[in-house]
């Protein structure tokens, strides 16, 4: 049985106070779940106050993002080594928005899951195909291409702790949902892909992840199907009520 995450992407939301009171509130929350893997995903300023919110607790905290070089003149950008040295144990890698607002590309979304395998981090890739290629009939496609590119060159040793999220991007911040069989449909193809790289026991231990406007009225549907093995949260995880029942589905 592979353990749920459900993993909160606060994207560009909260201050540094407002993350200290998100935690406050929290933590005793979460104080007595066990069950699944916790992860909070802030924005890079907010890191060192929810690593040290977080402390002593099973809550884990993860960036949104990285670059794949060591260190070097990359204006605004964190390496990998930086997250580490502060305690962050997850990042996010090729969410939709970063792909549609700021050029990433599958190379670039290798490059960064190599990097961040290689430093220990859970890294969590995200695929998932737009509107336009869903009514096409491309879903499948999209989301064969998107593995294949991301996984190339990575061992199954090195891809130890990969989970993947997949994400419809015209469910994002939409309020539309895919529905749970969509879902299942998609993390299957995921999966293959993932037993096309890696092998069937790495695929069959593969977490894969639903993310795509989930809400507490949503999630209980989402997270009874067997193949979807937790959940990429995104404005319902800003608040920590919503969270938590998100948590207890």
């Amino acid at each position: 049985m592979r353990k749920k995450l459900l993993a909160a992407n606060w994207k560009m939301y909260k201050t540094q106070e407002q993350t200290a009171n998100f935690f406050r509130e929290f933590i005793p929350m979460a104080a007595a779940h066990t069950r699944d893997e916790i992860v909070i995903c802030p924005p890079f300023v907010d890191l060192q106050t929810a690593v040290n919110a977080a402390s002593g607790s099973h809550v884990a905290v993860g960036a949104q993002n990285l670059h794949w070089e060591k260190e070097g003149a990359f204006t605004g950008e964190i390496s990998a080594g930086m997250l580490t040295s502060i305690h962050v144990t997850h990042v996010i890698i090729g969410h939709s928005e970063r792909r549609q607002y700021f050029n990433e590309t599958d190379d670039t979304v290798n490059r960064k899951l190599e990097v961040a395998l290689e430093n220990g981090l859970t890294p969590i890739l995200c695929v998932g195909e737009v509107l336009e290629e869903r009514e096409a009939g491309l879903t499948e496609d999209v989301l064969r291409r998107q593995c294949v590119r991301a996984f190339n060159g990575i061992s199954a040793k090195k891809a130890a702790k990969l989970t993947v999220a997949y994400e419809p991007v015209w469910a994002i911040g939409t309020g539309k949902t895919a529905t749970p069989q969509m879902a299942v449909d998609a993390h299957l193809v995921i999966r293959h892909e993932a037993e096309e790289a890696f092998g069937e026991d790495f695929a069959q231990s593969l977490r894969i992840l639903y993310g795509g406007s989930v809400k507490p009225d949503n999630a209980s549907a989402l997270m009874s199907e067997r193949e979807i093995d937790g959940a990429l949260v995104g404005g319902a995880s800003l608040d920590p009520i919503s969270f938590t029942k998100i948590m207890n589905y």
